[in-house]
Order: C-alpha cells, then sequence, then structure tokens
C-alpha cells in the first residue's frame, strides 16, 4: 500500500518540548493540524533504543497507538568526533532532567578539553519516524556536519545550536535566522527525505 498523507491531516507530534513543536511545523510548511503529544497529555515513553531512528519508531509508535492519529516523532542530537560520538542519542539526557542545555554545553566542553580540544568537528543528526495507529511506519534519516564554537554564540533555535557552526557556514546554528537554519539543518535534510516518500 502507498503510504500517503492528506494536506490538513491531523497529525501527532511526539514531542513535550515547545521549540521542536514549533521548528516541526515550520518545516512542514503548517500543511498539517499538528497536536503535540504533550498537548494530549500523552506519557512521554522510556528512550530504550541505541540509535536515533530506533528512538524515532519507539515514540512515534506509542503516540500513535495511544492517540489513535498518525504521528511523527523525531530524535535528534549531537556528535562529537572527539567523545567517540557522544552525546549522540543521550543529548537530552545530558541537559537533565530540567533540559538545562547551557549545562549540558558546559559539559561538552569540558569533555572535548580534557580529550585535549583539537578536534572540534561534530555533526546533528536526525531521525524522523511516521507512524500509523497499530499500522505500518517510515522512517528516515538527515545528517549536518560542522564543529563546535566555543564559547556559546546566540540565542535563537535551541538545545545545542549555540554552539554548532554548520559546515561552510560563519554562524552557529543559534545565530542564524530560523529559516536559514531551516533550510539546511539535519532536521530539514531528514523531512525532505520523509517527503520524497510520502507527500
Amino acid at each position: 500500500m502507498a503510504l500517503k498523507l492528506e494536506p490538513g491531516a491531523r497529525l501527532v507530534v511526539a514531542t513535550h518540548n515547545p521549540g521542536k513543536a514549533r521548528e516541526l511545523a515550520a518545516i512542514l510548511d503548517d500543511r498539517f493540524d499538528l497536536v503535540s503529544a504533550g498537548e494530549l497529555g500523552l506519557a512521554e515513553p522510556e528512550e530504550t533504543e541505541t540509535t536515533f531512528a530506533g528512538n524515532a519508531l519507539l515514540k512515534a509508535r506509542a503516540a500513535a497507538d495511544r492517540s489513535g492519529l498518525v504521528a511523527l516523532a523525531d530524535d535528534s542530537g549531537l556528535s562529537v568526533a572527539a567523545l567517540d560520538g557522544a552525546p549522540g542519542v543521550y543529548s537530552a539526557r545530558w541537559a537533565g532532567p530540567d533540559k538545562d542545555f547551557a549545562e549540558a554545553i558546559r559539559k561538552v566542553e569540558e569533555r572535548v578539553e580534557a580529550a585535549g580540544g583539537e578536534d572540534l568537528s561534530a555533526w546533528f543528526t536526525c531521525a524522523l519516524a511516521l507512524a500509523w495507529p497499530h499500522g505500518p511506519a517510515v522512517v528516515v534519516e538527515g545528517r549536518v556536519d560542522g564543529t563546535l564554537a566555543f564559547p556559546a554564540r546566540g540565542t535563537r533555535g535551541f538545545g545545542y545550536d549555540p554552539i554548532f557552526q554548520p559546515e561552510g557556514e560563519a554562524l552557529t546554528f543559534g545565530e542564524m535566522d530560523p529559516a536559514a537554519k531551516d533550510a539546511m539543518s539535519h532536521r530539514a535534510r531528514a523531512f525532505a527525505k520523509l517527503k520524497a516518500t510520502l507527500l
């Protein structure tokens, strides 16, 4: 069966992060009626997988089956070469229960310095999963490479954006106009694949 979504369809976005929900809505050109898992009062499932794709699918499947709506989930994070790919799937956990990304950014900087501080290469990965209630699912992945920038620069975006400078750019994601970031981010690249598959 061909999996298709009609414009205006109601989707549940499997996130409790308002910043991420806004970014997903913008990347989808507001073509769907989006409601977040947080707004529906859905519990966040335990992220037990070891890959971005595994966690995205787990979140999408949980939200779809509990809400009865098609669910979109993303699992994304920052991987640092000098830290053997950490924080990776644990990117949000490095921010602690209060989602304190200033603390997470400090942790990255300290560990990179402890590792010698010479290799600043890093990449963002985004896995997107779209799941139908008790039905099929699609998972795609996007990646953007760059370097770490210390000290952090910019107050836009969220998470690790202020310390990530994409390849070929002078600004960090935290300094970029949101539309410029959305045009080139790991999430945008994953969405391009998802749109090609579905829309």
